[in-house]
């Protein structure tokens, strides 16, 4: 469904071409400064503009229906909304019986019967992760100090990004990529094992991101090149600081202290300038598409906010049910 978490709740809504998009968050505490200003660094980082994005421009200014008060939560849900204006639904219109190959427009076609909004690609759009970013604002500053901080770290196999994206435009194709987060100063203790556990709810929402393909927490699959000894975090104080990190801040589904790193694989965008093979769903006679419209070259270009968002939102959660714990282990440590 469009609802995460179990003490800050998010659901997002709206469509890429429906009047709006956004996000409405249940259990934020009240009392947190929410000045509209604070929305915009990572609003802007997330909008198109940058060569290898796409040429739709929205404002992305946010509307907050409720539950913020003199710039103050007030610990009622809480509603943001997003107008959609720079829409151009032609394209759609002319290829809605010829599923794109890599989007969801075959699948969503048969899940819904043919009623979805087929307009750049409906709830399955990225427009609908200004929502995401939003409720990120607002779980960092539930967080603080904890600070992370998400960076593309390749693009197409190659280090140079730039060098990347000028080769895919040049191609007139996509590219995927690789994006690192790293999140620091969180507590020891946070993560709820077996199914609550760090990775699985990080995990969990990450890949409600459309276009990611793959995680890895600390080493990563280059783990299964190690031994035991070689894995291992030596602990080398009694705060569990470790001399490696290649658990990634994260034992037995609870973050160690240590800091919390995790990378991202980025898909390449499915529409390109290049002519695609697909099937008419009404005859089902084979025909090549030429997709058009405006999409990004490289989605992983506006991936690191939204994945600072997610990362929020997860261990925002995650701190306040350490919180309402905490009179449970008080009693229990008196009984």
């Amino acid at each position: 469904m469009n609802t995460f978490g179990r003490l800050f709740r998010i659901n997002i809504l709206g469509e890429s071409h429906g009047d709006c998009v956004g996000v409405l968050i249940d259990g934020c505490p009240p009392g947190i400064s929410v000045p509209l200003e604070i929305f915009t660094v990572d609003l802007e980082r997330r909008k198109s503009g940058t060569p290898g994005t796409t040429k739709r421009k929205e404002e992305d200014l946010p509307t907050i229906k409720s539950g913020v008060f003199k710039e103050k939560t007030t610990g009622a849900p809480i509603l943001i909304l997003f107008e959609n204006k720079d829409i151009d639904s032609s394209v759609y219109e002319r290829i809605k019986d010829t599923p794109r190959p890599g989007h969801a427009d075959f699948v969503a076609f048969k899940k819904y019967g043919g009623f979805n909004d087929y307009r750049g690609g409906g709830i399955f759009s990225g427009r609908l992760t200004v929502g995401l970013v939003a409720a990120g604002v607002i779980a960092k500053k539930i967080i603080f100090p904890a600070k992370i901080e998400a960076k593309l770290i390749e693009v197409g196999g190659l280090k140079n990004i730039d060098e990347a994206i000028t080769l895919a435009l040049e191609n007139r194709d996509s590219v995927g990529g690789i994006v690192e987060c790293r999140a620091q100063g969180l507590p020891i203790g946070l993560g709820e094992p077996f199914f609550d556990s760090v990775e699985s709810l990080i995990s969990h929402i990450v890949f409600s991101i459309p276009g990611i393909k793959g995680i890895e927490f600390g080493a990563g699959f280059a783990c299964t090149n190690m031994t035991g000894s070689e894995f291992n975090d030596v602990i080398i104080d009694r705060e569990g600081h470790t001399r490696t990190n290649n658990a990634g801040g994260i034992n037995g589904g609870i973050t160690n202290g240590n800091e919390l790193v995790f990378r991202v694989a980025v898909k390449p965008p499915s529409s390109t300038q290049k002519v695609l093979e697909t099937i008419h769903i009404k005859t089902n006679e084979k025909v090549d598409l030429e997709v058009g419209g405006r999409h990004d070259v490289c989605i992983a270009l506006r991936i690191p906010p939204i994945l600072e968002a997610v990362t929020a939102i997860v261990l925002a959660d995650l701190m306040l049910i350490a919180q309402a714990l905490i009179p449970f282990k008080q009693q229990s440590q008196k009984t």
